[in-house]
């Protein structure tokens, strides 16, 4: 196979200056984590120390314990100024309890942080691990920050819960220009982008728009958009034709695990989140409590997180060492029980002895998978957002949801009229589907009605006295609001999606 050779840079995106070619011990912080992450902690961490890794750790205490002890994020504020003070994180898996009102601990250090891009390379180590795609070699740039992680959940009534999709301007161009930029330096020649833009014609369309105008920028790279559900299947059949994906962050996280899976195992996948300031690394997989304690784990992930981190910290030297071995100890058949074959595995092993068989090769390179180089380059790479105009915003009308029980042609009906001179109704919808006026009596309905009022003469401005006006009128008409959302133009242009079927 032809494994690409790594340059200091092509994990260092975002580090500080400072942290860089240090002869110092560099601090970091270490959380050893839920579930296996004890087990793959230790293994790793006596490997880059065997291997002579300049740092010097900071532990801090996350997940299970924390969130025990009450504290909804997963984490205290001790932890927060290590981090700080750090600016760099080497993290086993947490377990994020699941319901409730918990928090997702890794959502919450990217996004409090900073932690814009999520980059997960997925190559394959044909023919030492099974994968039915030899020739892949794959890299998954994932927005961090925004979309459906934002964790904004409401139950609105009895029947219907939402989670809001925030997806910005400034945060889809940064990923998508850190994705060509990224596809540059490092000789890659495509990079696709996944949306479902077909549906969610606002958020996934402004993420699609904005990558067909910043690859025109790119003249000298490939560049093609996929429907995720068909691009997915794509992925998962031939993985050979990708190079470089940019996507939102839900799909992002789904198949950056499906591309590792594929690839040989999500086991041997680590992951490095890059902000302007702190940088994060961690395997992809979870804490796997079940294996916990078992001696059981492939402590790859997080083995080449490690060695991710310390090319990020300027010690691409015992980077290089470490992902040598590594591969050393791939070629030669010694793996953990996810990875093993009868056909290509020599010896079957647990997580602390496959972590002395690393360690056993320091210092050696693998014969026939290609050898790693890590080359101290230039600057990482640096994202400048273009400055925009800000659009001329005009408000239009209303959607008010309410929570109702009964027929849609009673409701809209009553609604009409209570309607004002300056605001009227002109749809309801249930669950996105336009129910009135012109209904059809198959369309199953809940307790959730969204009813938009506009002004009757098409996008004519209307005041936010005149959207008071309206809602004073439901309330005092037994229809009291769970929602609002105004409705805008922006440059003429509307700022809201039609219902279904209108």
């Amino acid at each position: 196979m032809e494994n690409h050779n790594f340059s200091a840079d092509q994990i260092n995106l975002g580090n500080s200056k400072e942290l860089r070619n240090s002869p110092d011990e560099v601090p970091i912080t270490v959380a050893h984590g839920d579930g296996i992450g004890p087990e793959i902690m230790e293994a790793t961490l006596r490997i880059i120390k065997a291997a002579g890794a300049r740092i010097r750790i900071e532990t801090i205490q996350i997940g299970e314990t924390v969130y025990g002890r009450g504290i909804s994020s997963g984490i205290e504020s001790s932890a927060w100024e290590s981090l700080r003070r750090t600016k760099v994180f080497l993290k086993a898996p947490i377990t994020t309890p699941q319901g409730g009102g918990f928090k997702s601990l890794n959502v919450t250090v990217r996004k409090t942080l900073g932690l814009y891009a999520n980059i997960r390379h997925c190559p394959s180590y044909s023919p030492y691990i099974f994968t039915k795609h030899p020739g892949m070699d794959i890299v998954i740039v994932r927005e961090n920050e925004e979309d459906l992680y934002g964790g904004i959940e409401h139950r609105q009534t009895a029947d219907v819960v939402q989670c809001l999709k925030l997806i910005s301007r400034p945060g889809s161009e940064r990923i998508i220009r850190y994705a060509f930029e990224y596809a540059r330096r490092y000789g890659r020649k495509k990079v696709t982008c996944f949306t479902k833009d077909n549906i969610m014609k606002m958020t996934d369309g402004i993420f699609h728009k904005i990558f067909d105008e910043v690859s025109k920028e790119y003249p000298d790279m490939q560049s093609e958009h996929w429907i995720v559900d068909i691009g997915a299947a794509k992925l998962a059949d031939r993985p050979e034709e990708f190079d470089v994906i940019v996507l939102p962050n839900l799909y992002g996280d789904i198949l950056s695990d499906v591309a590792a899976q594929i690839s040989g195992s999500v086991g041997i996948v680590g992951s490095a989140n890059i902000g302007e300031n702190v940088a994060m690394f961690e395997a992809i997989h979870g804490s796997a409590p079940r294996r916990a304690g078992q001696n059981m784990a492939n402590p790859s992930g997080l083995i080449l997180a490690a060695v991710q981190m310390l090319v990020h910290i300027g010690q691409g030297d015992i980077a290089e060492i470490v992902h040598n071995a590594w591969l050393k100890t791939i070629e030669d058949g010694i793996h953990t029980y996810d990875i093993f074959s009868q056909n290509t595995s020599k010896e079957k092993v647990g997580t602390s002895e496959f972590a002395d068989a690393v360690i056993m090769r320091l210092g050696r390179k693998p014969s026939k998978l290609k050898p790693v180089k890590y080359h101290d380059q230039s600057k990482p790479i640096e994202i400048m957002l273009k400055n925009r105009p800000k659009p001329l915003k005009q408000l239009v009308g209303v959607d008010i949801f309410l929570d109702w029980e009964g027929d849609p042609d009673t409701l809209g009906k009553s609604l009409e009229a209570i309607s004002t001179p300056e605001l009227s109704l002109t749809m309801i919808t249930n669950r996105g589907t336009k129910v009135f006026p012109g209904g059809l009596p198959e369309t199953f309905c809940v307790d959730h009605w969204r009813c938009r009022f506009q002004s009757k003469e098409v996008n004519r401005e209307v005041s936010n006295e005149n959207v008071l006006s309206i809602l004073s009128k439901l309330v005092s008409s037994g229809f009291p609001p769970v929602k609002t959302e105004g409705l805008f133009l922006f440059d003429g242009q509307p700022g809201f999606s039609l219902g279904q079927g209108q």
